[in-house]
């Protein structure tokens, strides 16, 4: 009953009305409004209600209030909303191309991000096209590094443990270490954790600060294993809808909100790590034996996406690596 009140809502929602008056669009994000992406989105809303001179207004409804992290492509590729963000990589299962950004220690600097996401970007573009999306705009994460509540010198010390997965990589890196991946999304992170139903993740220091994780664990040990990125998507039905003049200020929003995000991104990686410090926790590279391990792990799974994405994810790299 729920899901089909929100649909109904949704579609009424995105209709241009018939006297002229503003198009409404509701936008579903799976994180916090404190986090940097929910504010960007809001960001994002505003600047499209200037630059459409308010023909469309955008409601951003974050910490997946509206629909569920898992539920947003597919509430937007069918129509009961009209655009909404997710994580890129979330959906590696549905096409391996779609985990370019989490390939390990590829692109580990934000200039790297930025020049794999450029040699991505049409394949991905095709790929969510075929699947009724228009991409919007991007923004990656800060690097990626582990979360645990003791120390850890080696995969003797990871066996067993109960590790939050977001993606088919997290999954991957689990198992490679002994542990147990279990799927869970950002917003249901803290009571995970709380509970026991997770131990250790992998993420930004980001999710680390948003979620308060100091209340739980104790260590984060910097890896900078890749930069995932989360995207902006349209439905290509409620976007071929649009005048061209109101498709060129959402283009002009989003263009400039991408970038902003990333520089964003980039500005509060120090911030992060500094706050898990304050608040308790060790924070440090990854060294010795286990960051030999993650390397090793690293190196296998680079192979492996290769062998999955064939033909496009070699030109992908090709065109990365300028060759």
């Amino acid at each position: 009953m729920k899901t089909m009140m929100t649909a109904a809502l949704a579609m009424v929602a995105t209709g241009a009305l018939a006297d002229g008056h503003a198009t409404a669009w509701d936008m579903p994000m799976a994180y916090s409004a404190s986090n940097f992406h929910s504010e960007m989105g809001v960001e994002f809303a505003d600047k499209v209600r200037e630059y459409t001179d308010g023909a469309l207004d955008i409601t951003v409804h974050p910490g997946g209030s509206l629909f569920g992290g898992g539920e947003i492509k597919r509430a937007v590729q069918t129509g009961q909303v009209p655009i909404g963000e997710r994580l890129m990589s979330a959906h590696a299962n549905e096409d391996p191309i779609l985990a370019w950004d989490n390939v390990p220690f590829v692109a580990t600097s934000f200039d790297e991000n930025e020049a794999l996401w450029q040699a991505a970007k049409p394949t991905v573009e095709e790929v969510l096209g075929e699947q009724n999306l228009v991409v919007l705009y991007t923004c990656p994460w800060p690097g990626q590094g582990f979360y645990f509540n003791k120390a850890v010198e080696s995969s003797d010390d990871t066996q067993g443990v109960k590790f939050r997965s977001y993606n088919t990589a997290t999954a991957t890196f689990a198992e490679a270490l002994g542990m147990v991946p279990v799927q869970v999304e950002a917003a249901e992170l803290s009571q995970a954790l709380a509970t026991g139903v997770a131990e250790a993740f992998i993420s930004s220091g980001a999710t680390g600060y948003d979620r308060k994780v100091w209340e739980h664990l104790s260590h984060y040990y910097k890896v900078n294993a890749w930069m995932p990125r989360n995207y902006v998507m349209v439905n290509a039905g409620a976007w071929d809808e649009l005048s061209d003049e109101v498709r060129a200020g959402v283009e002009q929003a989003a263009a400039e909100t991408g970038e902003a995000c990333r520089a964003k991104s980039e500005e509060l990686t120090n911030f992060y790590f500094e706050e898990l410090e304050k608040n308790g926790m060790t924070v440090t590279d990854a060294s010795g034996a286990f960051a030999d391990q993650l390397q090793e792990i690293g190196a296998s799974m680079q192979e492996q996406w290769l062998a999955d994405t064939g033909e496009a994810g070699q030109a992908i790299m090709d065109a990365y690596m300028g060759n």
